[in-house]
């Protein structure tokens, strides 16, 4: 009989648990989800913006001349892009542009994927496999595994993501009260919604804090990621799409704590494959620093004013690139 009741308890709480996320996951699950269900619907427009948590501040789709879907996610990498990409390569009508805005860290250091890509839904069990095959592929087992081992098995833990699996989700389940998220992440999933995927990070009125690049040795992409990147522009590519590669500032303090080293490795990277791919364009340098004034928190994320800034200016570039036969002469004017 106590087996019984505590299976049952253990049911309701499976369902809890997989029917209403928004209740109690993180305040940054919404966002996601509301992406999601743009890409799900085929909801995109004419560009589409892919990328980390920059691109996901940075760039304001409301202040684009032409309907934007912005499904850049934070902690973002070309593995995020490639697959939010793929998906809408299915769509009825794809987009006729897409926009890459990827920070260096993002190619060269793991970051969140299991903790929120995985857990968040934004990938399931097909795409773990592929990711299998091509850590096999390059000897790059960074991402293959979560950075927690608990005995489980990558291929399972991701069927039991997919299916939510209550013990996956304890922890947020206690943090939130099992349900006092509910409210706050209904407003968030609606208001990323009607910002076409855009959220902030940080609102500050500046920030002087260096941000990753500034503290990193060289530039030295993980083979499995730069097989994803290399993979996403071959889709493309074959789809007939061009794409821009337009990186989102850093503040004025990891400008200059950035080693030349480091510039100069991303720089050669990405003109690697602006070579390789002929609709794929560098538009801009590929590590730029605004003021300090213009941050929002310590990831260079923009603040409301800076990312303002940046999209009404990079959207006069925008529209240029999409009604003009030859790209070569539209660079953006970013900088300050």
């Amino acid at each position: 009989m106590l087996a019984a009741v505590m299976a049952a308890g253990f049911v309701l709480v499976w369902a809890w648990v997989a029917a209403m996320p928004l209740a109690y996951l993180d305040p940054e699950y919404p966002v996601w989800r509301a992406k999601l269900a743009m890409l799900q619907r085929c909801d995109l427009g004419e560009v589409l913006v892919v990328g980390d948590s920059r691109a996901a501040v940075d760039v304001m789709p409301a202040l684009l001349p032409v309907k934007t879907t912005n499904l850049a996610v934070g902690g973002g990498m070309p593995i995020e892009a490639y697959v939010a990409v793929a998906r809408a390569m299915a769509c009825p009508v794809p987009p006729r542009r897409v926009v890459i805005s990827l920070d260096a860290a993002h190619f060269a250091v793991p970051d969140l994927f299991w903790e929120r890509t995985v857990k968040f839904g934004f990938v399931g069990p097909a795409d773990l496999a592929l990711l299998r095959r091509l850590a096999l592929a390059t000897g790059d087992a960074s991402l293959a595994t979560p950075k927690v081992s608990d005995g489980l098995s990558a291929a399972l833990r991701g069927w039991l993501y997919a299916w939510r699996f209550p013990p996956l989700y304890f922890g947020s389940l206690a943090k939130s009260g099992l349900f006092l998220r509910l409210w706050s992440n209904q407003a968030a999933y609606a208001d990323a919604l009607a910002a076409r995927g855009q959220y902030f990070f940080g609102r500050d009125d500046g920030s002087s804090t260096v941000a990753v690049e500034g503290r990193m040795a060289g530039f030295v992409p993980l083979p499995v990621l730069d097989r994803y990147f290399d993979r996403m522009l071959a889709l493309l590519a074959a789809r007939g799409i061009p794409a821009d590669f337009v990186a989102m500032p850093m503040n004025q303090a990891t400008g200059r704590a950035v080693l030349p080293g480091v510039r100069a490795g991303f720089a050669a990277y990405l003109a690697h494959y602006e070579a390789r791919y002929p609709g794929f364009h560098v538009v801009g340098p590929a590590m730029l620093a605004w003021p300090d004034h213009y941050f929002g928190d310590g990831f260079s994320h923009l603040n409301p004013r800076g990312a303002a800034l940046l999209s009404m200016r990079f959207g006069q570039c925008l529209q240029g690139r999409l009604e003009q036969a030859s790209q070569s002469d539209c660079v953006p004017r970013l900088e300050e």
